[in-house]
């Protein structure tokens, strides 16, 4: 039994150390294509007086990043339009908005022997708020800037090529406006939950 488990922990190591890995060298550059859940907080702020609730979407997503030091990227995060539905009060409905998330990131990949290669980064969301609709008038949604943070597992498939699964937080206040009058700050802070394939050139 003993000569049974040592030879089955040496060939699992011996396939370890033998399966490619996907080093991230300085000048390297990473496409990923994949789907988000963005997932606002439960509590949006006040607008007009009532609760606010903002509702989850999910859309495509893409990363591009550039290594500028080995294990050490800089990441620019796009999407198709994220759509939500406002509700006021828990049933009034206040409207509907899109929404692009483009967020620049620095990020560090931890360097390891194995298939498994997990990172964190942050920085800067920038927030851009259009077709905004609504029954009780005219409604105005103001872009955002904030603080963006996330982590992220990527699982090597092939020796360029990875399946990446990550967790992102947005710093998101926005003032609005009906008919012109300021009626409150939105305050979405969503979570972005993706998964993607992601590929080394």
């Amino acid at each position: 039994m003993t000569k049974k488990l040592v030879a089955l922990t040496l060939s699992t190591a011996l396939v370890a150390l033998a399966a490619p890995t996907f080093a991230q060298n300085q000048g390297d550059w990473t496409v990923g294509v994949g789907v988000g859940y963005l997932d606002p907080k439960s509590d949006n702020g006040t607008l007009a007086g009532f609760d606010a609730e903002v509702d989850a979407d999910t859309s495509a997503i893409f990363t591009v990043e550039y290594f500028v030091r080995d294990n050490l990227g800089v990441e620019l995060l796009a999407a198709t339009p994220f759509s939500h539905e406002v509700t006021l009060g828990g049933s009034v409905d206040a409207g509907s908005v899109k929404h692009l998330p483009p967020t620049l990131s620095l990020n560090y990949h931890f360097p390891t022997n194995s298939v498994w290669k997990p990172y964190v980064g942050a920085g800067i969301n920038y927030t851009i708020f259009f077709d905004e609709s609504s029954p009780l008038g005219d409604l105005e949604v103001d872009d955002s800037v904030g603080v963006a943070v996330q982590a992220g597992l990527d699982y090597m498939v092939s020796e360029n090529g990875a399946v990446r699964l990550n967790v992102r937080w947005f710093d998101i206040d926005s003032d609005v406006e009906l008919d012109g009058n300021d009626i409150g700050t939105a305050e979405i802070d969503p979570w972005l939950v993706g998964i993607s394939y992601v590929h080394r050139f």
